[in-house]
């Protein structure tokens, strides 16, 4: 909990705050005249609208002069202020002018009444910006200073923003017309969004956009309509019924235009974060693997080592086996060696065995193949002999 201050503290610190707020410096209010007293030469009064009530006081003022009485519509020029000593708030008034005389602003209620009753301010109703703008239509005077703020504040933001321009007029007979017409236009076109603008004035300056022309004009339109007329205190029936109610024009400015440079360097910090949040994924991704490959190659090392031994032992025995198997091999062809050698032809024709074949070279194996007078060849180790048979002799 904060250290506790003073009553005095508290409300001298209000007091400033109220002192420092420049917006709120010389500020013009219209409303109601309500109950009024006097002090002096200060008077008290209240000035009220439909929904609230303001308590004002005019310090200096000359009863006998004082022309203003209960249910007159003014403007109230001045500052708030937060009475130190007494902790009450109160708006200091430096000037005060009768409304439109009253009859501005009686019509003003009226229409106020009578569109608030044809849901034309219905919140639910209103329709949103959209999200990225490309085209702004803007509805105003084409040689006042609102339309160069608006130029300029666009281009520094986002030069790529098309800017239409339906030149009205603002004040003057039949400007209504014309700020309907431009409305209407625009909202046949592809634009995106449409402004209706109009720098500072009096209350008679501004009743152009209290007009209920204007207003059909507003809520028949499909594209949202932006209302910066006038400065933050003014309000007009153009504001009610816009889709969105900008307190000045360059604020209307702002809120169609997206700021490029702003938005470049919000994607580039978003790029640099992505770039960090992936070098940190692959390092950590390489750093696993790195770990991982380590502990498959000390794996694999393990793995080879043993089988390794074990391979080593194989080969032995293997090596063991084959050479048992060569030796039983050679010991058995030196048997067939020896076996062939004694079958050799050649050796038993050598021992003196002869083959005996018929005079087309068939071989002669038995007796009873053998005719007396026949012609047989005898061969014999180192040559043949031809011979004809004169007898045979069975054994």
């Amino acid at each position: 909990m904060s250290n506790p201050i003073s009553i005095s503290q508290f409300n001298t610190y209000v007091h400033n705050i109220f002192l420092a707020e420049e917006l709120l410096s010389n500020v013009a209010l219209f409303g109601e005249i309500g109950e009024v007293s006097w002090s002096g030469n200060s008077v008290f009064f209240t000035l009220k609208d439909e929904f609230s009530v303001l308590s004002c006081v005019s310090f200096g003022q000359d009863m006998a002069k004082w022309t203003f009485k209960p249910g007159d519509s003014v403007i109230a020029h001045g500052s708030p202020n937060y009475y130190v000593k007494g902790g009450r708030f109160s708006f200091n008034v430096s000037k005060m002018e009768p409304y439109g005389k009253g009859e501005l602003f009686q019509k003003f209620l009226e229409l106020k009444s009578k569109l608030e009753k044809l849901g034309y301010f219905d919140e639910t109703k209103k329709k949103k910006l959209p999200a990225f703008i490309k085209r702004v239509g803007v509805v105003t005077s084409e040689t006042g200073a609102v339309i160069e703020d608006i130029k300029d504040i666009t281009r520094r933001r986002n030069p790529m923003l098309d800017i239409v321009l339906y030149p009205a007029k603002v004040q003057g007979e039949k400007a209504d017309e014309t700020l309907a017409s431009g409305v209407e236009a625009l909202d046949k076109t592809d634009v995106d969004v449409i402004i209706v603008a109009r720098g500072g004035g009096s209350s008679e300056d501004l009743s152009m956009f209290n007009s209920e022309l204007l207003a059909h004009a507003i809520h028949k339109a499909h594209k949202p309509i932006i209302s910066a007329v006038g400065h933050e205190v003014d309000f007009t029936i153009c504001d009610f019924v816009a889709d969105v109610r900008a307190p000045t024009p360059s604020a209307a400015a702002e809120l169609v235009s997206v700021d490029i440079i702003s938005l470049k360097r919000g994607v580039d910090q978003n790029y640099e974060r992505l770039c960090r949040i992936v070098d940190s994924f692959y390092q950590n991704q390489f750093s696993m693997l790195g770990h991982s490959f380590s502990r498959m190659v000390a794996a694999t090392n393990l793995f080879f080592s043993e089988e390794g031994a074990a391979l080593a032992g194989l080969k032995l025995r293997f090596q063991a086996q084959m050479d048992s198997a060569f030796v039983r091999v050679a010991h058995d062809l030196d048997l067939l060696t020896t076996k062939l050698s004694n079958r050799n032809p050649v050796a038993l024709l050598k021992a003196g065995w002869a083959t005996v074949s018929d005079e087309n070279g068939v071989k002669i194996t038995s007796f009873e193949d053998v005719q007396v007078g026949q012609r047989v060849a005898v061969s014999l180790s180192d040559g043949k002999i031809n011979c004809n048979v004169i007898s045979k002799e069975k054994i």
